[in-house]
């Protein structure tokens, strides 16, 4: 076992219904809207991307939605917020303050269209380590692995969400978890790297979101019909999302705590 190391922090994570599957044929249709909102407990502004989607087959870089009505209201504490352009497509907020147990609804009015959506902040399940795992893999392959520490609160209903940067390199994984077999337990979670392992003298960010049970939902069907657990955004076979009216992609309310480390 490698070091083990920990240091908190916030970070908004632009990443994330039911299990089912849409089958969703890009070629030759008409774009559909593209939206990924969050709000967080870190300190805002938080904010909503939109875009449209592209022939399967062109290119990645999807355009931009300039023209839309972006309203986020907090439910709890009675507050709307009208979000302001800040960039192409990118929409921020100016008076919101993420919170646990806060419900959240999301408001997209573009091209005479309207979307919806609506997102419950969980309560913050706190990280408290991380540390690193040495496994053989193929041809006999030395793997590092990092390794979150938690304990899952009693109850069910628990829903975490984990990404990594290393050397800056977002690492295009999903990593998902839920608590329907480990309540209450002391939660020792290896995530497994296929696409990039870790080495000595690597820079690790580590990010732990605590999901709503509508967001995992959207992350695990993401992770199961995208190959080899590759995130690579919009597929041709999209997740159900919480959106409204055929939109894709997500809103989520969520709670972030970050982990920088370095391997050694």
């Amino acid at each position: 076992m490698m070091r083990r190391a920990v240091e908190y922090g916030l970070l908004i994570m632009v990443m994330f219904g039911c299990k089912k599957v849409i089958n969703a044929d890009l070629r030759g249709t008409t774009p559909q809207i593209v939206i990924e909102g969050n709000v967080t407990d870190a300190p805002g502004p938080y904010q909503v991307k939109i875009s449209k989607t592209v022939d399967f087959g062109a290119s990645n870089s999807y355009p931009a939605v300039t023209n839309a009505t972006v309203v986020i209201f907090d439910a709890t504490a009675g507050v709307t917020d009208v979000l302001r352009q800040k960039d192409s497509g990118v929409y921020v907020t100016n008076l919101l303050t993420g919170a646990s147990h806060h419900a959240y609804t999301l408001r997209v009015a573009v091209d005479g269209r309207q979307y919806m959506a609506s997102s419950t902040m969980p309560m913050r399940v706190p990280l408290d380590s991380v540390g690193f795992a040495e496994n053989l893999g193929f041809n006999n392959q030395k793997e590092v692995n990092a390794v979150v520490n938690f304990k899952d609160p009693a109850g069910l209903g628990n829903y975490y969400a984990f990404s990594e940067m290393v050397n800056r390199r977002l690492v295009p994984n999903i990593f998902v978890f839920e608590d329907r077999l480990s309540d209450g337990r002391y939660i020792q979670d290896p995530l497994f790297n296929d696409s990039a392992y870790l080495q000595r003298g690597d820079t690790l960010v580590l990010t732990m979101n605590c999901v709503d049970k509508n967001n995992y939902n959207y992350f695990f069907t993401l992770m199961s019909v995208t190959s080899d657990n590759n995130f690579q955004g919009v597929t041709p076979t999209n997740p159900v999302s919480n959106l409204s009216n055929g939109a894709l992609g997500y809103f989520s309310a969520h709670t972030t705590q970050v982990v920088r480390l370095l391997i050694y």
